[in-house]
């Protein structure tokens, strides 16, 4: 069970993979994935809700993402995440992050308050009683804010495939390069019909979370929206996977062919 603490926790990194130039979300935003073992057994669920807010006297976007494990699994290795960011609803660029995770009795309290001017990310651990700070990149985002990032500043219409798509992140106590390969376009069956996608490669934290034999997958819907529709994760036996099971605060129509 370990596999599913893992993809629950990089769940709200692998998300970064879309973006355009027109705005793709909008308060209101809601999604609730559902976490199965090869598509059928059902290891959790997860979150992720868009709200306006104020910090220190700035308009912000609020997003939490939460991560829970449930059924029978949850007897036994239980998971309880949750994920916050504040960025500016202009620039997307993150001002506050906040990491606050159970999984399995491994906990972390963490938050993080960005100074771009200084290029400084102060960080609050909690848990530990410690407080430091670090030099961040340049454009640096934390691991919720860059799939809203992307989603606007990224335009898929001329991507091609074998294209990779990189940004600077900042992760508890370390600066890293999240990379994306674009596999190609897909029509994806899904609980609410087939839809056109566009399918990637994460490359998260290579070596130290996955091994060489297994790799992630994830698919967004190929409309305004970038709807991340499933995200799979191949092991020696079996996969893991997140999939979409509901949504509602679109900004744009949801395309379904059939």
């Amino acid at each position: 069970m370990k596999k599913v603490k893992l993809v629950i926790a990089l769940f709200f990194v692998i998300l970064s993979v879309t973006a355009q130039e027109k705005h793709a979300f909008q308060e209101g935003e809601w999604f609730k994935f559902r976490m199965s073992y090869s598509g059928f057994l059902k290891a959790g669920n997860a979150t992720l809700e868009v709200k306006e807010s104020r910090l220190n006297g700035r308009d912000v976007f609020h997003v939490v993402g939460k991560g829970w494990t449930t059924g029978a699994i949850r007897w036994f290795f239980k998971v309880k995440d949750r994920y916050e960011s504040y960025f500016d609803k202009q620039t997307g660029m993150p001002y506050k992050f906040i990491r606050n995770i159970d999984e399995g009795g491994y906990t972390k309290d963490i938050e993080i308050e960005f100074d771009h001017v200084a290029s400084k990310a102060h960080v609050n651990n909690k848990k530990e009683k410690k407080k430091a700070s670090f030099t961040i990149e340049e454009n640096v985002q934390d691991m919720v804010s860059a799939f809203y990032y992307l989603r606007n500043n990224y335009n898929t219409n001329t991507i091609s495939e074998g294209d990779v798509v990189s940004l600077n992140m900042f992760f508890d106590e370390e600066n890293y390069n999240f990379k994306l390969k674009f596999l190609g376009r897909e029509e994806l069956k899904t609980t609410f019909g087939t839809i056109k996608t566009l399918k990637f490669r994460p490359y998260v934290m290579a070596g130290r979370v996955f091994k060489e034999k297994e790799s992630l997958t994830l698919w967004v819907s190929a409309d305004d929206n970038k709807i991340p529709l499933r995200i799979q994760a191949d092991l020696a036996v079996g996969s893991l996977r997140a999939d979409l099971e509901a949504f509602k605060g679109l900004k744009h129509s949801f395309k379904v062919q059939f």
